[in-house]
């Protein structure tokens, strides 16, 4: 039988970030979860957004069924890897800069400088129709230095726009496409096929959720047009959300510690990889949580 252990769930920074960001103790993620810490675990994620889980050895296999205790996965969809080149299953996103015989992969690699779009602030499958939930980020080896993950707070930075702005950001609609962030990083050598796939998609720039009923910004790198506003507007505009919600007021830094595991909430934070040395490992495995419904259901 499962031993029972006291939960505890304490923010992070108590007094400059209260409501985001927190440490969960007491649940063992490597084995069947009770109904209590699933509650909990959902719980934690409505109040706080992000939740760091400390030395939780998991292996693929056992953080695929952890994540799936919590709500359904989507594929891992959103690489340029071959199937042949793959290191982990399709429920898991390879957050590396490894290729499948785990050496470093190379600084002109094209895998690795698509990956480089993890370093701009970005909400996890945007890009797609139905957007991701909770992502789950497994570190298994990390860089002696850097290569922290950075979260921002898009509920807190949605309550700090006037009301103006508010109003004007009610009813917008942004299409999102990998092929906007990688763009804006010079990275444009995609095949006709790839270029299919990463077809735009339609998200609100507000959104509500479902369970709090709080109201966030929904942006991402991979927003790169506003419906209804000139291109140059639109992305202007992007851009100047983007500085407002990365404030470092909004903004919880996570330094990872080897068997880490973060859970954060996708419909209400951004999130992007620091930088660290390319020719050191960074090794992570990522499973994802669907949202289920488009952001175009979730009406503000």
């Amino acid at each position: 039988m499962k031993p029972i252990m006291s939960i505890a769930i304490e923010p992070i920074d108590a007094i400059g970030r209260p409501s985001f960001a927190a440490e969960v103790s007491g649940i063992d993620l490597t084995g069947r979860l009770t109904d209590v810490e699933v509650n909990a675990i959902h719980a934690g994620m409505d109040q706080f957004g992000v939740l760091v889980f400390h030395d939780q050895h998991l292996g693929d296999e056992e953080q695929v069924a952890f994540s799936r205790q919590l709500g359904p996965l989507e594929q891992a969809t959103g690489d340029i890897h071959a199937p042949e080149d793959r290191r982990v299953s399709m429920d898991l996103n390879d957050i590396s800069n490894l290729d499948k015989y785990g050496e470093v992969l190379a600084r002109d690699d094209r895998r690795r400088l698509f990956g480089l779009g993890n370093m701009l602030w970005h909400s996890d499958s945007s890009f797609k129709d139905v957007p991701a939930k909770y992502s789950l980020l497994s570190a298994r080896n990390i860089p002696t230095a850097g290569g922290n993950t950075e979260f921002a707070d898009m509920r807190a930075a949605y309550d700090a726009l006037d009301d103006a702005m508010k109003r004007e950001m009610q009813d917008l609609i942004c299409l999102h496409s990998q092929l906007y962030s990688r763009g804006l990083l010079g990275f444009d050598e995609f095949t006709a096929a790839e270029r299919k796939k990463m077809a735009p998609v339609r998200q609100r720039l507000v959104r509500r959720h479902p369970k709090t009923g709080r109201l966030s910004l929904y942006l991402a790198s991979h927003a790169g047009a506003i419906e209804g506003i000139p291109m140059p507007e639109a992305r202007a505009l992007l851009r100047d959300l983007t500085e407002h919600a990365t404030q470092r007021q909004f903004v919880y830094a996570h330094v990872w510690r080897q068997w880490d595991l973060v859970m954060w909430d996708n419909r209400v934070t951004m999130h992007r990889a620091c930088r660290y040395n390319p020719l050191e490992v960074r090794d992570m495995r990522r499973s994802t949580l669907t949202n289920e419904v488009s952001s175009l259901q979730q009406v503000p």
